[in-house]
């Protein structure tokens, strides 16, 4: 039966292919069924369904679309471009094959006449599209489409169309940083050529992450997994996470989300050529400091007119994945560590003190605290670095208690703030739906600058509005400080933040990498 069918049962999702095709129906059906349950399982078989559907050809741009995204970086679209639409088509007939080389001939257009040119390719492709297609465009246009699709489920989906393990999948995504192209060569080459992707020094993999705990008791509890062992205690530092790669006197730096940033930190570079290899992977921060060597506003090291302005920034370095010709990835913290010493100096590694004692791990948070720096990182030494993930193997604390959140709305201001959009509405993220459960609303600790920065923002991000209030995409992550999370009936997560003010927005950060209501239970646990 053919997908638009049918009932929208995640379960007995199936796509239409026409002459070996995959319709653009059955992407847009898959990602309806997909949003309409909260089972993760059966948001699994609805993507694995179309996935198994797709031919060679397809399965690039299938995958991306189930992840809501389009292949192209940059298409020249933005809302304006799709909020005025022709006529939706009476029955389905594009492709996926069709709409992508639409988008690519669309990216490709500039130069004198191509705002023209773009609007008549747009109306030609959404005139194309039938009602429903026509929505799930502009929404992967402008970033909105919500079904609840994150990246692991779609790697899960992979693996089970492509009858791989799971685990082999996700490995190879991490370290490719994509799983469109693991998507491929699971389905060209199955486990063998997953299980032959490996570390290649110049290409990012994606980084170990740290969970968070509300003190410095429970981390050590976490990181030493109960046995109170000892744990390596790393000074947390407020800078910019990068990952260098050399190959000889080639550098590349990149930041957490992978992007390519070596022509903004040329002193990072010439740091990188100055160490004792001609092959490493290097994983780290790089932060402003003023004179004294403290750290400056987290604002100027994230600039990028930070050179302009004639601030430099230093690099720290805290772990080692690849050194002349050894990966060392699934090595204990230990070997790592001992790696890092012999490559690095002093003057650019991490402070770290290794100790079983709480009260040593106390006053090393003291210090660093006292030094300006956020708070502490507590690693278990025994564990692998594992790329891609959030874990238990490293605890974050800081001592002003902040949350990752993403911005669900925003309000109009009123009084001194008359005219900018103030209030802003904060959502957790889901980890079971994709979605994100609202926690409170705050407009303490912004400033002017700051308030007219994200009155343009999220005009930008706007959804819907009503007279007071703007829905936005939800893709802006915001850092917020509490003083503790409280029990409330207003919020649909039963939860509400005491005291919330904002820190600073995180633009390098996506909103998948949002802090979870998990996390904000865990808080609710231990401070009531």
């Amino acid at each position: 039966m053919p997908l638009h069918e049918q009932d929208g049962a995640a379960g007995s999702v199936g796509a239409v292919v026409l002459n070996g095709l995959v319709l653009l129906v059955d992407v847009v059906a898959t990602s309806g069924a997909v949003a309409a349950t909260r089972s993760r399982k059966a948001k699994v078989i609805a993507m694995a369904a179309l996935l198994s559907s797709a031919s060679p050809d397809e399965i690039e741009i299938v995958t991306s679309y189930l992840g809501g995204a389009l292949r192209q970086r940059r298409t020249g679209l933005g809302w304006r471009a799709v909020s005025t639409l022709p006529p939706p088509a009476a029955e389905p007939s594009l492709t996926v094959l069709e709409v992508h080389a639409a988008f690519d001939a669309i990216a490709a257009l500039g130069g004198a006449g191509s705002q023209a040119a773009r609007s008549a390719a747009v109306a030609d492709l959404f005139g194309r599209a039938t009602a429903d297609e026509q929505a799930w465009l502009r929404g992967v246009v402008t970033g909105a489409v919500r079904q609840g699709a994150l990246d692991a489920l779609v790697q899960e989906a992979v693996a089970a169309a492509a009858a791989v393990p799971l685990a082999a999948v996700r490995r190879a995504a991490m370290l490719t940083g994509s799983t469109v192209a693991v998507a491929v060569a699971a389905f060209s080459g199955g486990l063998d050529t997953l299980e032959a992707f490996g570390l290649e020094v110049g290409r990012p993999v994606l980084p170990m992450l740290a969970s968070s705990a509300p003190d410095l008791p429970a981390a050590l509890a976490k990181a030493s997994r109960g046995a109170g062992g000892e744990v390596a205690v790393d000074v947390k530092l407020d800078g910019i996470r990068i990952q260098v790669h050399r190959s000889g006197d080639v550098v590349r730096i990149a930041t957490r989300t992978l992007e390519d940033i070596t022509d903004r930190l040329p002193e990072v570079v010439e740091i990188a050529r100055s160490l004792p290899a001609s092959a490493f992977v290097l994983d780290g921060e790089a932060l402003a400091l003023d004179a004294d060597g403290r750290p400056r506003p987290f604002q100027e090291t994230a600039s990028r007119t930070a050179q302009a302005a004639g601030v430099s920034v230093t690099p720290y370095f805290f772990d080692v994945l690849h050194v002349d010709g050894d990966d060392l990835l699934d090595s204990p913290g230990t070997v790592r560590m001992a790696a890092l010493e012999r490559l690095v100096p002093p003057e650019h590694r991490v402070p770290r003190l290794v100790t079983a004692d709480p009260a040593a791990a106390a006053d090393f948070l003291t210090e660093s605290l006292r030094s300006g720096h956020e708070g502490v990182v507590v690693k278990n030494p025994t564990a692998p670095y594992d790329a891609g993930r959030r874990g238990s193997a490293w605890v974050k604390v800081k001592p002003v208690h902040t949350l990752d959140l993403v911005v669900l709305a925003v309000e109009w201001g009123s009084g001194r703030r008359h005219g900018w959009l103030s209030n802003i509405h904060l959502g957790a993220r889901d980890p079971e739906t994709g979605g994100f459960v609202m926690l409170g609303k705050t407009f303490k600790g912004m400033t002017d600058e700051m308030l007219a920065w994200q009155t343009q923002r999220f005009q930008e991000l706007e959804a819907s509005r009503s007279s007071h209030v703007v829905q936005v995409r939800p893709e802006q992550v915001v850092e917020i400080a509490f003083d503790g999370v409280q029990r409330s009936s207003r919020y649909p997560g039963g939860m509400a933040l005491r005291f919330a003010r904002v820190v600073r927005y995180r633009d390098d950060k996506l909103a998948a990498e949002a802090d979870t209501i998990d996390l904000v239970r865990e808080f609710f646990e231990h401070r009531g």
